[in-house]
């Protein structure tokens, strides 16, 4: 099974970001699933790879032209893909993988969340979601997201969607176990 995880490529996170990422990448090369992720060698981003290569993971990224200086490409990577776009590097990353995990991160991670849940509730898709946040960072945007089910904005049942986990074992329980 290939996951796919939207991670922080911001060199500022916090050390317990970095060692949630590799953690998260070795977990899914100990499985005997390969990583899907944006191609970068640096931060959450790098950690995850690192992670899932030092257990024997393959791993994959897609990476924009554009990005590649930005974000450090991984040459390291199992298989590298060098896109054109952003609209590109998401839909290759969304038809390589078989569920997704968002890792704490910031507006980029946020928008490849929010695009990605869209996209299963409009049917699209049909592969499981995750977010995967131990120390709550995302606890003030879940609550902004009730508040907008609660103002009809979002329709009930949307929340089911996305699974939200502690845990990395959670997390990965719930995008690769059969549905």
């Amino acid at each position: 099974m290939k996951v796919a995880v939207y991670c922080a490529s911001s060199t500022l996170v916090s050390r317990e970001n970095l060692e949630l990422g590799f953690e998260l990448g070795a977990s899914i090369a100990k499985l005997g699933h390969e990583l899907v992720w944006g191609g970068g060698g640096i931060s959450v981003m790098g950690e995850l790879a690192k992670g899932a290569r030092k257990h024997g993971g393959r791993t994959i990224g897609v990476i924009p032209e554009r990005l590649m200086s930005v974000e450090f490409i991984d040459y390291d990577s199992t298989e590298l893909h060098v896109v054109k776009d952003m609209r590109e590097r998401k839909g290759l990353i969304d038809s390589l993988s078989d569920g997704f995990i968002a890792l704490p991160g910031g507006i980029g991670t946020l928008e490849e969340l929010l695009e990605i849940w869209v996209s299963r509730y409009l049917g699209f898709h049909n592969k499981p979601i995750a977010v995967l946040d131990p120390s709550g960072v995302y606890d003030s945007f879940r609550l902004a997201l009730d508040d907008l089910t609660a103002l009809n904005f979002m329709k009930r049942g949307q929340h089911e969607l996305v699974s939200w986990c502690k845990t990395v074992d959670g997390a990965l329980q719930h995008v690769t176990s059969p549905k």
